[in-house]
């Protein structure tokens, strides 16, 4: 007899695969580097300005080019990483060396001193960033790498959610001392490095690239259209948005004192840690574009908050709707980086998506400091919501090219309307 039982889709059914152990620990390691590198970034804008007296064009620049400096140098430490088939020993470098930074901001003795400090600790975030992420790939199978991507930014953002608290937590107890609160931010730089040295089992090393082990135009060729596709929305929405910078010095400008404008990046980050991991897994089930139509949405509603903010609720606000922008789309792209890669040029690829990030960011923030000297706060922040109207347009002419690489075995929202 024929049974007529419906058949039952395995694919549908099967559950999908657990994150690794190495994504927790990779998770916990950026949770405390970026606890100390928040911390220091949650009052640098304020020393720069009512201590050192920078302007803000200055700190915009200062601040545009620490991240430009970190993207650039990830596209060489993600090509040398594809090319020696390991990640970790340039994880291990790039966290020690901002580690090692944190001190000066306590010591340093002049506005120099404190530019290098801030320069030198983005080349640590550069030489470790692009093999993380693509570590992160490494680790993970492609059905779980929007989760994995998620949990480890969500974890991250805890490190920067707690990274203020503990900024005027210091103030409080030093009565204010911005370059004593400085020291605070050592301790759990060290405990960052401790646990990728004893907590992370790096895969066993894979062949470099053919032809060779320097990056070059033959492989950047190899890269499809579907990666720059991908990098190009990426490096739009990042001209919509500079450096957070921006926003502790909107809410001083707005009527927060120095110890209580930090609370924007509190602001800011908790919402960004509540919504990484979710949207991750929604990207993992085809929801990539939902997420990010939604996160330019919040980023255009943000700027248009803190452009007409006449108070502390207002700012904190915009400052949530940041955060809400980020939760929803840099775990996203970084999955569909990681899908739309070559595995051998995958280090590679992290560093050619981030420097078109960085140099889009260091204009932004370039501009947005000019605006703010010249025409004050709102223009700044008004400029930003007409780049993140520029992305959204951007995203739906994409929408056909990122339909095809949304995820891995599972539909795709890009084709859907609304």
């Amino acid at each position: 007899m024929s049974d007529d039982r419906p058949a039952v889709n395995d694919a549908a059914v099967a559950p999908r695969p657990r994150i690794p152990r190495g994504i927790v620990v990779l998770g916990l390691v950026s949770l405390f580097m970026d606890l100390s590198s928040e911390f220091v970034h949650a009052l640098l804008p304020l020393y720069l300005a009512t201590v050192l007296g920078a302007s803000m064009l200055a700190i915009g620049l200062i601040e545009g080019a620490a991240e430009a400096i970190a993207l650039v140098v990830k596209v060489f430490s993600g090509a040398l990483s594809d090319a020696i088939g390991r990640r970790k020993p340039l994880l291990l470098a790039g966290y020690g060396l901002a580690a090692l930074t944190k001190p000066v901001f306590a010591l340093a003795p002049t506005l120099g001193w404190v530019v290098a400090a801030r320069w030198v600790d983005r080349v640590g975030k550069g030489v470790r960033g692009a093999p993380r992420d693509a570590l992160v790939a490494d680790l993970t199978p492609p059905q779980a790498r929007g989760a994995a991507y998620g949990l480890r930014q969500a974890l991250d953002t805890v490190g920067a959610l707690l990274g203020p608290i503990a900024a005027m937590v210091a103030l409080a107890l030093l009565a204010g001392d911005l370059r004593s609160a400085f020291w605070f931010a050592v301790v759990p730089a060290a405990i960052a490095v401790a646990l990728l040295v004893v907590g992370i089992d790096e895969p066993r090393a894979r062949p470099g690239p053919p032809g060779g082990t320097r990056l070059s135009w033959a492989d950047a060729r190899r890269l499809p259209r579907a990666f720059w596709v991908v990098t190009a929305v990426a490096a739009l929405m990042a001209a919509s948005r500079f450096s957070e910078a921006f926003l502790v010095l909107r809410a001083a400008d707005a009527g927060l004192g120095v110890a209580q404008a930090p609370w924007v990046m509190v602001a800011m980050t908790l919402v960004y840690a509540l919504v990484a991991w979710p949207a991750g897994g929604a990207q993992d089930r085809g929801r990539g574009g939902a997420m990010l139509g939604g996160g330019l949405g919040a980023l255009l509603a943000s700027h248009l908050a803190l452009a007409l903010a006449d108070g502390a609720a207002a700012v904190l606000a915009g400052a949530a709707l940041w955060g809400l922008h980020l939760g929803l789309t840099q775990g996203v792209l970084a999955a569909m980086v990681a899908l739309t890669a070559p595995d051998d040029l995958r280090g590679s690829a992290f560093g050619v998506y981030n420097l078109a990030s960085g140099a889009a960011m260091l204009a932004a923030s370039a501009v947005a400091g000019a605006a703010w000297d010249a025409a004050g706060a709102p223009t700044a922040f008004a400029l930003g919501a007409a780049f993140a109207l520029a992305a959204m347009a951007a995203l739906r002419v994409s929408r056909s090219t990122l339909a095809r690489h949304a995820s891995a075995g599972a539909p795709s929202d890009f084709t859907r309307r609304g």
